[in-house]
């Protein structure tokens, strides 16, 4: 939902896997990440340029699907956006430095972009951090109850490429729900699953994984935030 409240110019956050499906009998779908869609105020002292509400609703739909098809984008990445006036703020967390040129690159060819402000944090390059990401994929991927969350079924497939330079480098490609994030230790859980058992799965997976520091679960749970029906 756009709230439309002149002259206050709205910051509408996404998520960039809004436009991604699960192929299970229950299906995501849009409105699943559309239920997480926060919108937020902020007063200015005259009203600023801004899009149309169909522009904004193209323009959200088309970035979406730039940066959640970009090949640099993965499990390992979260990226989400706001559009500030005729802004397009890109943020979130790259595990690669390629991402984030990537994102900004391709965003500024869609229509209607006028400017790119790129605040994606590049996460530190880090042995270690390289080591639990591999480690918590195949604890979280590997969980029989999660394994419907990718397309590869839980399956990791390691190239020579991450064999000798590590899986941050030639991630697991395909669909993934549950992206798994990790700066210096610390563990952030994003995505969505289709309910809370599923949620506390993935967060037990993590947190039982030796040599992470914290573990913030952030999944979205679908069933808790469906809305009844009439």
């Amino acid at each position: 939902m756009i709230i439309q409240s002149p002259p206050v110019s709205q910051i509408l956050l996404y998520h960039v896997d809004a436009m991604v499906k699960v192929r299970l009998t229950l299906l995501f779908s849009a409105v699943l990440y559309g239920a997480c869609l926060t919108v937020h105020a902020i007063a200015e002292d005259k009203p600023a340029a801004t899009y149309s509400q169909p522009d904004l609703v193209r323009i959200a739909t088309e970035i979406q699907k730039a940066i959640a098809t970009l090949p640099q984008y993965g499990v390992f990445d979260d990226i989400h956006f706001a559009i500030q006036g005729t802004t397009l703020i890109l943020r979130g967390e790259a595990s690669r430095p390629t991402l984030k040129s990537a994102a900004e690159n391709v965003t500024k060819k869609i229509e209607g972009v006028q400017n790119v402000q790129n605040e994606i944090e590049v996460l530190p390059l880090s042995p270690n951090d390289d080591r639990l990401r591999a480690i918590l994929y195949r604890k979280i991927y590997g969980a029989p109850q999660l394994r419907k969350y990718s397309s590869s079924g839980g399956r990791m497939f390691t190239s020579m490429t991450a064999r000798t330079m590590g899986i941050t480098n030639d991630p697991p490609i395909g669909y993934h729900a549950i992206h798994i994030i990790v700066k210096n230790g610390n563990v952030t859980l994003k995505g969505a699953v289709l309910n809370s058992a599923d949620s506390a799965i993935a967060g037990m997976q993590a947190n039982t994984t030796p040599g992470v520091f914290s573990v913030d679960n952030d999944l979205f749970v679908e069933q808790q935030n469906k809305k009844p029906s009439a």
